[in-house]
């Protein structure tokens, strides 16, 4: 898959099937995400990558999703991911600025495991102290999010917005995401 593709055809996937990521993927996942612009190249961004079933079903009972559904969006126990990389700015490195190297990084997870056939779903709905205790960081390393990785069990559709923008299921489980459109978005051509 290119790079357009992997961009275009990206969703955030709440389901997963029980399938083990293999961990040089998630080793890759995390090359990728080092790849990602830095300010002043200062590479604050730390990772830990969780694929023990146990552990990943911990940091799985931390998180919350979907809240646009209500509940009808998240993920059964059955349906958890595999897998988490979680992503924290180490403090020593940058004290402030560091968010957007942590979306930039995320990112390149994100659009990296799409192209590998991979699903993700970018988590800031969690319980960070928690986490960082199944981590096991110290208050050097803040927890920026968490991002879910596994093979998708659901499908996701963009769509052209409408004025309202909070995805929803329709009646076969497809999740809609509406997409704001280039009119709405570009302010001005100078």
């Amino acid at each position: 898959m290119d790079c357009i593709e992997s961009i275009l055809s990206r969703r955030s996937i709440r389901k997963f099937r029980r399938k083990e990521v293999p961990a040089d993927l998630l080793r890759k996942l995390v090359k990728y995400a080092s790849m990602a612009a830095s300010a002043m190249n200062r590479q604050p961004m730390k990772y830990v990558i969780v694929s023990s079933d146990e552990k990943a079903g911990e940091v799985f009972k931390l998180t919350r999703w979907a809240g646009y559904l209500k509940g009808k969006g998240s993920p059964s126990w059955d349906e958890r991911p595999e897998s988490f990389i979680l992503v924290f700015n180490d403090r020593e490195l940058a004290k402030e600025g560091y968010e957007l190297d942590a979306g930039a990084a995320i990112q390149n997870i994100l659009l990296g495991a799409n192209s590998l056939g991979l699903a993700t779903c970018w988590l800031g709905a969690i319980d960070r102290p928690a986490i960082c205790a199944i981590a096991g960081t110290d208050d050097r390393y803040e927890l920026i999010a968490a991002v879910a990785v596994g093979y998708p069990n659901q499908k996701s559709v963009p769509e052209p917005s409408e004025g309202d923008i909070k995805y929803y299921l329709d009646e076969e489980n497809v999740l809609h995401v509406p997409k704001r459109r280039l009119d709405e978005i570009i302010l001005n051509t100078c």
